[in-house]
């Protein structure tokens, strides 16, 4: 991946300091461009330690259209957590009594993540992120109320008329982005799109904003195993996944981070294996999705800002 990489050198030698809703402060570029092949390996990060299960699952999670994090909690993945726990906090008024990355904090986020899974009701209540991806891709809602499979839609074009440039799926539903009140920031991922050439698959994701550290290799790594699935479920093979931003940004407590991956050397990508039996989309499962020899330099901790 050595496109990553190049990518947040980048960042440490361009990027210009800027501030941002979270008050954490960024280095900052704004327009970048990766262009990754998929029948070259798997794009998942060997510099440092990617937690697979929790992208295989975050991108089920999605298709499914679920948008509560009770599915992630019950199976061990808490990448979405933060946000309805500090909604939680905020409702409450208890972020002064726990300030946040606090020992108590953490504490009470434990307590918090086992009532989302062991209390149906409580789930319902603070487990619900709002119009996040899987409302948008697989139930977005127009103004006269009527709702849309995006997901099956772009399948069915890249079945039917493979040489169309409308085959797109967009996050940013304005009338969500503009009135949802909850901390999940509006959706990063803001618009992908298909192209057929030559029997391959390719997507083309625009990112609005984008983490570099934390949230970028995941983002890779994602839309990377989502065109695999739908080339699959389309009989064709894969081309390229090219990833679009805007601003592309370190944070500021992310820095040495960056530096300490830089210094390693990328090993060999692993290689994905799909369940050939799988020909619809919504029944690809877990246990369907295999990542190959994936020999990863050890993990790289970050704090996540929220």
């Amino acid at each position: 991946m050595k496109q990553y990489l190049d990518l947040m050198r980048h960042i440490l030698e361009n990027g210009h300091q800027k501030s941002d809703r979270t008050g954490t402060g960024t280095l900052s570029v704004f327009g970048y461009q990766m262009r990754i092949p998929l029948d070259q390996g798997f794009p998942l990060l060997t510099t440092k330690k990617m937690a697979t299960k929790a992208i295989v699952h975050e991108l089920l999670w999605f298709l499914q259209g679920n948008t509560n994090i009770k599915y992630l909690a019950d199976n061990d993945v808490h990448i979405w957590d933060e946000w309805p726990f500090q909604d939680y906090l905020i409702a409450n008024k208890l972020t002064e009594t726990y300030p946040m990355y606090s020992d108590v904090w953490k504490q009470q986020k434990i307590i918090f993540i086992t009532r989302i899974k062991e209390d149906p009701a409580f789930a319902e209540r603070w487990g619900n992120l709002g119009p996040v991806y899987g409302k948008q891709w697989r139930r977005w809602t127009g103004p006269d109320g009527k709702t849309f499979d995006q997901i099956q839609h772009a399948i069915d074009q890249i079945k039917n008329t493979p040489d169309s440039r409308r085959i797109l799926v967009s996050a940013w539903n304005v009338s969500d982005v503009y009135g949802h009140t909850q901390t999940a920031p509006p959706l990063c991922h803001t618009l992908f799109q298909f192209y057929v050439s030559d029997g391959k698959l390719s997507c083309q994701l625009y990112q609005r904003s984008a983490d570099v550290f934390l949230g970028v290799p995941f983002n890779i790594a994602s839309y990377s195993l989502l065109t695999h699935m739908i080339a699959q479920v389309c009989d064709l093979q894969v081309g390229e996944f090219i990833h679009t931003f805007g601003d592309t940004h370190l944070y500021s407590n992310h820095l040495d981070q960056a530096r300490e991956q830089l210094s390693r050397d990328p090993k060999p990508l692993p290689q994905l294996k799909l369940n050939p039996a799988i020909r619809n989309i919504n029944d690809f499962t877990f246990e369907d999705i295999e990542i190959l020899n994936y020999d990863p330099y050890p993990a790289i901790k970050a704090p996540i800002a929220v």
